[in-house]
C-alpha cells in the first residue's frame, strides 16, 4: 500500500502526451514479442481513449455486475488509501491492442485447436499488457500524477452474469469510447475484435473521448441487424449461441488448450488460448455495422 500527498502539478493534462507514451512503448519495446524464432510482434499500433472518473457508466457497471465491482475511485484507493479524491478528479486511460495480421491469419485457418502464434500472443502478449499498464502508471506517478493499473483482479461471481472480474479492461475501453460488445462478449472496436485491452486510473483530468454509441451492442451485426452469428459457428466448444456467451464452456475450452500448448509447443502450463470467435468473423478487424 502506498500513501502520497495529493499535489499534482496540473489539474488537466493533454491526452496527446499519454497517447504518444503508449504508442511509443508498443512500437519500441522488445517485450512486444511472441518470443518465437522469428521474434514476431504480438501487437500492432494501439487505440487510446479516455473516460472521466465520474462517468455514470462506472456506477452503472457496479450496480449491474455486483457490489464487488470497482469504480475508478475504489480501484485508485486500493493503492492510494491516503489520497482522498472525488470521482471527477480521476481519469481512466484505456487502450486497445490489435493482434497483427500474421497472428489473425494463422488462427483464421484453424477450426478446433488454436494456432501456436495465437497462444503465444495470448500468453506473452498478455504479460506485455501487464508491463505496459505498469509502465504508464509508473511514468504518470513519477510525473506527479498518482496512477494505478487495476489489472488481474480476482474473479467473483455475479448473480446476473456468473464469473466476473472486479475490474474489466473491456468495460473501461467501452466507457472510453473505443468499442461495444458482440454476441460472444468480445469488444468490437475500429480495429476489430481480435484485440486485448488495458487500462490505468490516474489522478488528473484528461478530456474524455466521446462515445459514438448509446447501445452497448451497437457494433455487433447480430444485435444491430439480426444477422451474422459467425462467432457461433467458429466456437469449437459451442460456448456461443444466439442467447450469448457460456462462460463455463468457454473456460473449459481454454483449459484444454493449455495442456495442448505445453505438450505441442513446450510453452508454460499457464499458457492457453482460443480466440476462434475473434477471427474469421466480419468484426475481426473492423466495425462491420454502418453507424
Amino acid at each position: 500500500m502506498t500513501s502520497i500527498a495529493a499535489e499534482p502539478p496540473k489539474k488537466e493534462i493533454d491526452a496527446a502526451w499519454i497517447t504518444a507514451l503508449i504508442k511509443d512503448y508498443v512500437a519500441t519495446s522488445p517485450d512486444n514479442s511472441l518470443r518465437n524464432k522469428e521474434n514476431e510482434k504480438a501487437w500492432d499500433e494501439p487505440l487510446v481513449g479516455f473516460a472521466s472518473g465520474d462517468d455514470p457508466v462506472f456506477q452503472f457497471l457496479k450496480d449491474d455486475i455486483g457490489s464487488f465491482y470497482y469504480t475508478p475511485v475504489e480501484a485508485f484507493n486500493l493503492v492510494y488509501p491516503g489520497i482522498h479524491v472525488a470521482p471527477a478528479d480521476l481519469s481512466v486511460i484505456a487502450f486497445v491492442l490489435p493482434h497483427t495480421e500474421a497472428i489473425k491469419a494463422d488462427l483464421r485457418k484453424k477450426k478446433d485447436i488454436p494456432s501456436e502464434k495465437w497462444i503465444r500472443a495470448r500468453f506473452y502478449g498478455g504479460k506485455f499488457i501487464d508491463e505496459l499498464n505498469k509502465h504508464i502508471a509508473d511514468i504518470l506517478t513519477k510525473s506527479g500524477y498518482p496512477a494505478v493499473a487495476p489489472t488481474n483482479s480476482p474473479v467473483k461471481i455475479s448473480k446476473k452474469y456468473g464469473m466476473a472480474s472486479q475490474w474489466s479492461e473491456r468495460h473501461a475501453a467501452y466507457a472510453a469510447g473505443l468499442g461495444t460488445f458482440g454476441l460472444c462478449d468480445g469488444l468490437i472496436t475500429p480495429v476489430g475484435k481480435a484485440i486485448r485491452c488495458g487500462s490505468v486510473v490516474v489522478q488528473i483530468k484528461v478530456p474524455p473521448t466521446p462515445r459514438p454509441y448509446t447501445d452497448h451492442h451497437a457494433y455487433c451485426l447480430h444485435y444491430a441487424k439480426g444477422t451474422c452469428g459467425m462467432c457461433i459457428k467458429r466456437c469449437p466448444a459451442k460456448a456461443v449461441s444466439k442467447f450469448g456467451h457460456d462462460k463455463t464452456a468457454c473456460l473449459n475450452q481454454c483449459n484444454t488448450t493449455s495442456v495442448y500448448a505445453a505438450k505441442q509447443f513446450g510453452l508454460p502450463k499457464e499458457a492457453y488460448g482460443c480466440g476462434f470467435c475473434q477471427t474469421g468473423v466480419p468484426c475481426e478487424s473492423k466495425i462491420p455495422v454502418k453507424i
